[in-house]
């Protein structure tokens, strides 16, 4: 068995003597068969289980490369795309890239049903935000409808209520929900597949985290609803430019692949990795990002020939389980414990405050800590840096102003933005 290394060394072994175009790299390495497909359970269409994103790569990685990954992709049988984590810029890149190829009829197009995240915080409540949404994505893509919308699972009520409008009235054809934290968001998740018509979830999934396999994945299937599973090498598994890199590839570092991969026609470990997840028969896609065309065909051949049965699964996730952990991540300076401070002062900053966008901002004490929780989302500790400055674990920082009586006024939030740091002003309501 060779390595995914070894099998790009052995793919590209005439580069020693020859140029590799494009042209001449898709001839090398054209995998044999073709992609298996699974049907969206609630329309029954069916679409190659390999799905691509790179949205996080647009702005920071090669044009001509990305280019060139989609063509590979395309050419191999690839037909779901998802810009899911995209913005105007990359949604653009995306169409004209499909429309350059011509393969923007026959691409699958998955996106997110919200405008970006900007300055003034999260996109505000309400259906409107949903139809700006769609509409502004129809404009872009030059598209007559959407394939499938996906929302957050603790996104506004308004927005999934706007979103099945939208299917109504026949601009969107699916829609469904997606985590990529599903061990802190599965009951919420659970609870919007108990009762809403989804045509499909989107989860983090991979050899090493099967949370979903437990709860979340059964209840698809007697649900009907379709799934498709982010991050098929481990979560934060450095799928944008600036991702750590820490994923399954790097545990299993210079491990051959055991001779029993051959019973289910794993040549490489990423195929390894891959057939376990679009093994287990409730997964329609397991969403994979690259930069480069070689790993692009790697990935294709994850979804090509036999696919391991349950005893070998357990097999596999055994084998994942005994591979070494990676070393700790050195501590995050915003995660450092903050300092000590009364209850009589955190109390002062309890309440509620308002976003330029419209939404809410709380904070609450909790013993000797302050909470904030951000509309929807889960509620976060915050680490004390001074009397009225604190720090959010993930990095952002909230400032809190005082009169000259020492009454709270306000809030300065501070946050790094794509184009640099952003000071969002907060309202005490």
């Amino acid at each position: 068995m060779v390595n995914r290394r070894e099998f790009l060394g052995i793919t590209l072994g005439a580069g020693a003597s020859l140029t590799l175009t494009p042209e001449l790299l898709r001839a090398l390495q054209q995998p044999a068969g073709a992609l298996l497909q699974r049907a969206i359970p609630s329309s029954g269409e069916k679409l190659p289980v390999v799905g691509l994103s790179f949205s996080n790569h647009v702005g920071c990685a090669d044009p001509v490369a990305l280019k060139e990954v989609f063509r590979t992709f395309v050419d191999n049988g690839g037909r779901f795309f998802d810009a899911m984590h995209g913005n105007g810029a990359s949604e653009q890149f995306h169409a004209t890239v499909a429309s350059e190829l011509g393969v923007q009829n026959k691409l699958f197009w998955s996106t997110r049903g919200l405008p970006p995240g900007g300055p003034g915080g999260p996109p505000p409540p309400g259906a409107a935000t949903v139809k700006t949404a769609v509409d502004a994505w129809l404009a872009r893509t030059k598209a007559s409808k959407m394939d499938l919308v996906m929302l957050p699972v603790a996104g506004d009520p308004t927005w999934l209520a706007a979103l099945k409008e939208e299917k109504k009235a026949g601009r969107v054809r699916h829609i469904g929900v997606q985590t990529i934290s599903v061990k802190f968001q599965a009951a919420q998740l659970e609870t919007l597949m108990r009762n809403e018509p989804l045509d499909f979830i989107g989860v983090d999934y991979d050899a090493s985290n099967r949370h979903v396999e437990d709860v979340i994945l059964p209840l698809a299937q007697e649900r009907k609803i379709g799934v498709i599973a982010y991050f098929p090498f481990s979560n934060n598994s450095g799928a944008s430019c600036g991702g750590t890199g820490r994923n399954l590839f790097a545990r299993v570092g210079g491990t051959p692949l055991p001779e029993w991969a051959a019973e289910f026609d794993a040549k490489t470990w990423a195929q390894f990795f891959l057939k376990y997840v679009v093994s287990h028969p409730a997964i329609t896609i397991a969403r994979v990002g690259t930069t480069k065309a070689t790993h692009m065909l790697d990935n294709i051949g994850g979804g090509i020939g036999r696919l391991p049965n349950e005893a070998t699964r357990k097999r596999m996730a055994a084998l994942v389980d005994a591979l070494p952990a990676l070393p700790p991540l050195p501590q995050n300076p915003a995660a450092a414990p903050g300092i000590a401070l009364s209850a009589a002062v955190l109390d002062r900053y309890v309440g509620e405050y308002r976003l330029p966008s419209g939404n809410s901002v709380t904070f609450r004490r909790d013993g000797d800590r302050l909470l904030v929780k951000p509309g929807t989302n889960p509620e976060l500790p915050l680490n004390a840096r001074s009397e009225t400055r604190f720090q959010d674990p993930r990095g952002p920082i909230f400032e809190f102003q005082l009169d000259g009586q020492g009454k709270v006024t306000g809030a300065i939030l501070e946050q790094q933005g794509p184009q640099g740091p952003q000071r969002v002003q907060l309202e005490r309501k």
